[in-house]
């Protein structure tokens, strides 16, 4: 085994800034309604704007006959006069074309987004000042650079090879570093360095119960907006979702015609091409080790074990049924990101079938230290807005559009890191009040000594606490942290990690468990009420923030220094901790069952429905299918297929039989659909 060294990760890893001062005292910052703010960590010679719904058919009009969908100008005369000034040579949509999804693209208004390049000579905030005036643009924002930081390396613990079973859990897994995941089943037994600090059993996301009831469900897919994720790590890649109509991997080619080349697993927002990175040499193994706290492969006898990573029953090459991670590839190793492409992403991952956004990075918050040179964030969602305008509707999009009314989940859930900085206040996005904002805890129930606290953070989840449990001075491998699937030098390994960053897909875990369970019950759920059966089950843990908590910040360093911080201020500020255990045992009291979906079809086409989906037990039961009227629609059941024909435009009546019962739905036959609707 390799020598352990420790691994601080004090900060979120993307965008800026720490704060080591109390940050719940007010820093007396407000962002300012002027361009030089507007315009502040704007890519050179971008901006993004908004047209008015006035201007929609002279967009469309004018870009159909574009190439590629891109031109010089936008066929408005003062936009394009405008555009001439600034010296303008590239005009195209922020959001591709996709046919699926097109429909409830322009019903969102994000057909309306462009992306403005024009001379780099010509001053930013002259640009701004000039695109925001004109009464064709409803909103002009610049196109934000997300940077990480860089933390150093981390160093792994074990490679994939040195990771073999040695014995089972108690849980029946044979995964040899299942122990070592205090996050999810604590039983009090961990012995670390400082004696004030111990463990507590039970201060885990109660992975032991909810796994007697579920594993996960290949149905439910996560977006991992990060780092790229290894999809070839042997603990992961049964997991990593497929666009099966995407046939080559990386190519640069779109055989699916969804505006994206080569996405057969996710997409590289950051170098727009569907290869995803997780080997370059900036690369901190970051989005590796989220994925694999969410759905590393179950019982497979090698390495950790995912919240909602399925069972492989002791062999490694059967399916596990575990969720789906979808990489969603931002940061790339020496590649920055932008709003434009974080946003892309966003809207990607709900066109594309994905139900949960794992997001652990955000921007400083509003009391990050500006004395020591970090510049505080929004302090409220109109500021936050104001900034970021494109960022929020497609965090909105992805709320509205992901999942199904007819699967189940109807919406979608975007779970963020709150931030690493030790301040009294949630980091947007996640303290958006349609997030889910998630503060971190050590293994004894208290807060964790870097985590951000506030009235924005609803859940809290383990995120390790070194600088707790390690003695100063020492390099101690402290065991605290979180340990799960990394990679070292392109290859897969296993390593720690601490943070917000590392409690937020605990959080993510537990809701794709959760969703895996209630799609095998069969169970339908709008967004908004899974959210809130989440916090009816999870426990408060406000008992134990009392009395001071010791702490020395960067202990391994020489510059360490020890810190008393009252408990008593993170009171109502850190959200309950998520227990899987009690969310799954309520699922099947909770939502409703799920019903068969009227059908849409186009003339002349087919449309194909798994049956089995809506019915308990369903691969094991017998159906039948009537159609009323057969000149319109036909309808043939094969197994548990259902395939139904457009004959001719019109409506009919359909009825299935299934275990004696009868369900009738709709059919309707138009020249043109889709699972949205008409085109």
């Amino acid at each position: 085994m390799t020598d352990m060294k420790k691994i601080f990760i004090y900060i979120l890893f993307f965008v800026v800034a720490v704060s080591c001062s109390d940050t719940g005292l007010d820093n007396g910052y407000t962002i300012k309604d002027d361009i030089d703010t507007m315009t502040a960590g704007a890519v050179e010679g971008e901006l993004l704007v908004k047209f008015v719904p006035e201007m929609e058919d002279i967009l469309d009009s004018h870009f159909a006959t574009r190439a590629g969908g891109v031109a010089t100008r936008s066929g408005i005369p003062s936009t394009d006069e405008v555009l001439s000034i600034l010296g303008a040579y590239r005009l195209e949509r922020v959001f591709p074309v996709d046919p699926r999804s097109e429909e409830r693209t322009r019903e969102a208004g994000l057909h309306l987004w462009y992306k403005v390049c024009f001379d780099k000579d010509i001053d930013m905030s002259e640009a701004y000042s000039r695109l925001s005036k004109l009464g064709e643009v409803s909103k002009t924002q610049c196109n934000r650079q997300i940077y990480r930081m860089n933390s150093g390396s981390p160093v792994f613990v074990k490679s994939a090879e040195e990771s073999a079973a040695q014995e089972t859990d108690s849980v029946g897994f044979d995964d040899p570093d299942l122990k070592l995941q205090w996050g999810y089943i604590n039983k009090g037994n961990y012995d670390f360095e400082q004696d004030w600090a111990k463990t507590i059993a039970g201060c885990d996301v109660n992975c032991r119960e909810a796994w007697d009831l579920c594993t996960g469900d290949s149905s439910i897919i996560v977006g991992v907006m990060d780092e790229g994720v290894l999809i070839d790590h042997p603990d992961l890649r049964a997991n990593i979702w497929v666009n099966e109509d995407e046939k080559v991997y990386g190519s640069y080619e779109d055989k699916d015609g969804n505006g994206f080349n080569g996405d057969r697993h996710g997409y590289n927002f950051a170098t727009d091409r569907g290869y995803i990175s997780a080997t370059g040499s900036n690369d901190t193994g970051h989005g590796t080790h989220v994925a694999g706290t969410i759905a590393a492969v179950n019982n497979n006898g090698i390495g950790v074990c995912g919240i909602a990573g399925g069972n492989a029953y002791g062999d490694s090459t059967k399916a596990p049924n575990g969720v789906k991670i979808m990489p969603l590839q931002i940061f790339d190793d020496s590649h920055a990101s932008t709003v434009a492409l974080e946003a892309k992403a966003f809207k990607y991952a709900a066109d594309n079938g994905a139900v949960i956004m794992q997001c652990s990075w955000g921007y400083n918050s509003a009391y990050a230290n500006a004395v020591q040179g970090y510049t505080p964030g929004p302090r409220t969602e109109k500021e936050w807005e104001k900034l970021y305008p494109l960022e929020k509707e497609a965090i909105d999009y992805f709320i509205k559009n992901a999942g199904s009314p007819n699967g189940v989940i109807d919406g979608g859930i975007v779970i963020f890191a709150s931030g690493n900085e030790s301040a009294g206040m949630s980091a947007f996005p996640g303290a958006y009040d349609k997030c889910l904002s998630v503060s971190a805890v050590a293994p004894d129930f208290t807060p964790a000594s870097y985590s951000n606290y506030g009235v924005e953070v609803d859940f809290t989840a383990p995120g390790g606490d070194g600088d707790y449990y390690g003695k100063r001075g020492s390099d101690y491998e402290n065991g605290s942290m979180i340990y799960s699937t990394m990679t070292l030098e392109g290859k897969a390994c296993y390593g720690y990690y601490e943070g917000t960053s590392m409690s937020c897909p605990h959080v993510s875990g537990v809701v794709a468990l959760g969703l895996s369970y209630a799609a095998q019950k069969r169970r339908h759920f709008t967004a908004d009420e899974f959210i809130a059966l989440l916090n009816e089950t999870s426990t408060d843990i406000e008992k134990y923030f009392v009395g001071e908590k010791f702490t020395y910040y960067h202990h391994s360093s020489p510059g360490s220094f020890a810190t008393k911080t009252p408990l008593s201020k993170y009171k109502g500020k850190m959200g309950k901790l998520v227990n899987a255990g009690k969310l799954l045992n309520a699922i099947e009291g909770a939502g409703r069952d799920m019903k068969l979906p009227n059908v849409y079809v186009a003339l002349g086409e087919k449309t194909t429905i798994e049956l089995s989906r809506f019915f308990v037990n369903g691969e094991t039961l017998d159906y039948t299918g009537v159609i009323d009227n057969t000149t319109v629609a036909t309808a043939v059941v094969n197994g548990t297929q259902l395939t139904v024909t457009g004959v001719t435009e019109g409506f009919t009546m359909l009825t299935i039989t299934v275990g004696g019962d009868e369900h009738t739905v709709s059919v309707t036959v138009r020249k043109n659909a889709n699972d949205n609707g008409w085109m």
